[in-house]
């Protein structure tokens, strides 16, 4: 199954989408838009994007306060939810993104990547490090739960 990983900022939307195994994640685009609050195009490219991928379900990052607190961008990332929804029909994910973006910038400067280029690769890096977190939850509820089946399979 195919899953879309998406960074939402105010005025970026970084998109991932994992391999056909549901193992990996690799970035696939920026999109930009001028107005926060413009979101009919960016839902469209979303769209189109689930589309041309085979996408079955989107992993939104949460972007919950560090206290765990929901402030403005998890109530405007809740209305991106809501809207992709009724426009894909996919079940949407909201997934805590505590600080991706913040290991993303890392990433990229560790690998040499110019100040004034980060910003055309930080919101995909970010989006790709949500989806990888989201698909290795699930690789290891599946190993725990085969386990525990294993283990009463067995008699343990």
């Amino acid at each position: 199954m195919r899953i879309m990983g998406l960074d939402y900022g105010s005025r970026t939307v970084g998109v991932a989408v994992c391999d056909p195994l549901g193992i990996t994640a690799q970035t696939v685009e920026t999109i930009t838009r001028r107005d926060e609050n413009k979101l009919r195009q960016t839902l469209a490219r979303i769209e189109t994007l689930a589309a041309e991928y085979g996408v079955e379900r989107i992993v939104l990052g949460y972007p919950k306060n560090m206290n765990n607190t929901l402030g403005d961008r998890a109530k405007k990332s809740e209305e991106l939810k809501a809207a992709l929804e009724r426009r894909t029909g996919l079940p949407v994910v909201l997934w805590d993104e505590r600080l991706t973006t913040v290991a993303a910038e890392r990433v990229l400067m560790e690998s040499g990547v110019r100040r004034e280029h980060r910003k055309e690769s930080v919101d995909q890096i970010a989006a790709a490090m949500i989806l990888q977190g989201y698909l290795d939850r699930m690789a290891m509820e599946k190993k725990d739960e085969k386990e525990a089946a294993d283990a009463a399979e067995s008699g343990v």
